[in-house]
């Protein structure tokens, strides 16, 4: 049986690949073990810093396999695989990225929520169909509905309706919407922003992102003030902070001091 998962790592970033183009990149039960085993590998190997997930053929994810859930019940349905893959991708340490340049429909739309950043085509579509099948996007809605304007969730959810890609990023589900052959450089360009960034500070920012704010605000200034204590005590922090005064690049940015030379330092008016 030929793999519908492909990985592929190169200058810290790992590529997962959704390869199963005959059946849209539904999320088969093939297809779930493959990714929850490319992505755990990705996040346990330290020469990865980030991960981009993308896909072959004209269809970025169609959702669950239908034709494998049809007679099933529910105890067969990928109840606790699909889970698994989208809370190890909204949890990730590590940034991922999703790349599209095709539809997502249903369950697609879990994967590209899960995502830290998604840049698509902009003659990409999206869905949520479930509705029209009797069905109700309950897994998907714990990435999605944290990412969507209210009003846009329960139009979309209800009625199922197509919507582009423009609109996808006007109601938060991606962030760029590009002309296809652009979508390569958008991609770049989030990677080159994010490899300035030191590993353990970009995995503190998506903690942080993640937590419950306490009720009190003197209780959340309190947390947050020990939380930037560490950082800035931090190795990293430290090496950070060494490197601005010797204006040179941190040790975890592989680029000239030139540059870091003209980030850091304000241009005159």
């Amino acid at each position: 049986m030929s793999e519908l998962v492909h990985r592929d790592t190169t200058d810290g970033v790992a590529t997962i690949t959704l390869d199963s183009p005959a059946n849209r990149n539904a999320l088969s039960a093939q297809l779930r073990r493959e990714l929850i085993d490319h992505l755990d590998t990705a996040l346990a190997d330290d020469a990865v810093r980030m991960i981009v997930l993308t896909h072959t053929g004209t269809v970025f994810c169609a959702g669950m396999d239908l034709k494998e859930s049809k007679g099933q019940s529910a105890g067969q349905q990928g109840v606790t695989e699909v889970p698994r893959i989208l809370e190890t991708i909204w949890t990730s340490p590590k940034p991922i990225l999703a790349r599209l340049t095709g539809p997502a429909r249903a369950g697609g739309l879990g994967l590209v929520a899960a995502c830290d950043f998604a840049v698509a085509a902009n003659t990409a579509t999206f869905a949520f169909t479930e509705v029209w099948l009797g069905l109700v996007p309950a897994v998907i809605s714990v990435t999605v509905l944290p990412r969507l304007l209210p009003r846009a969730a329960h139009e979309l959810f209800l009625t199922g309706e197509t919507f582009d890609a423009a609109r996808a990023a006007t109601i938060g589900l991606i962030n760029r919407a590009v002309p296809t052959d652009e979508v390569d450089a958008e991609i770049s360009r989030y990677l080159d922003m994010l490899r300035r960034g030191a590993p353990g500070a970009l995995a503190g920012v998506k903690d942080l992102l993640r937590r419950e704010r306490p009720s009190s605000m003197s209780d959340d200034f309190a947390q947050m003030n020990a939380l930037s204590a560490d950082f800035f005590a931090s190795t990293e922090g430290q090496e950070g902070i060494r490197a601005f005064a010797e204006k040179r690049c941190p040790t975890w940015v592989y680029r000239d001091d030139s540059l870091f030379s003209a980030l850091t330092t304000p241009k005159s008016t």
